[in-house]
């Protein structure tokens, strides 16, 4: 009963001045306790319910290959704040971060479950700004929520 998962990249865009605490909590387990930053899951309903429950500070969608490749490259640190490689991915079990990509895109592994790994990839503001109102979901022209293939554009301004 293998399903096909999707890999879902999940940015905190809000601060928590007036969330409830069902809402601090969610962003806890999700692992986002600051603006500009992500993290990676996959599209299991529960963490579909996590994602509703704080769509007015999160925004997501589904990630592409090259945007996780390089999000990992450049972002992706191991405890004691070291960069992600090569050497890495075969002490986990895997040729080279080309082939931990391809398993994490295809949703086989969780990304928070990696040995040595900090779960949260700290980003920047993105250039030029969000593209609409932070407090609008991204439906009506705002920031929050799901936004699908966009994220990645969303991505790129962030590094």
């Amino acid at each position: 009963m293998s399903e096909k998962r999707k890999c879902l990249a999940v940015i905190r865009v809000r601060g928590l001045g007036d969330a409830s605490p069902d809402v601090r909590k969610t962003l806890d387990m999700l692992h986002i306790c600051r603006n500009c930053h992500a993290t990676l899951i996959d599209d299991r309903p529960a963490y579909i319910g996590m994602l509703k429950k704080a769509q007015h500070f999160v925004t997501w969608g589904e990630i592409s290959k090259e945007i996780l490749m390089l999000l990992l490259k450049e972002k992706g640190r191991l405890i004691g704040d070291k960069k992600l490689t090569d050497e890495y991915a075969q002490k986990i079990g895997y040729k080279s971060l080309n082939d931990l990509v391809e398993v994490l895109h295809k949703g086989e592994v969780e990304y928070k479950n990696l040995q040595d790994i900090k779960p949260v990839f700290r980003l920047h503001p993105p250039s030029k700004g969000y593209k609409g109102q932070v407090k609008k979901s991204y439906t009506v022209g705002g920031v929050t929520g799901y936004r699908g293939e966009a994220v990645n554009d969303l991505i790129t301004r962030m590094f």
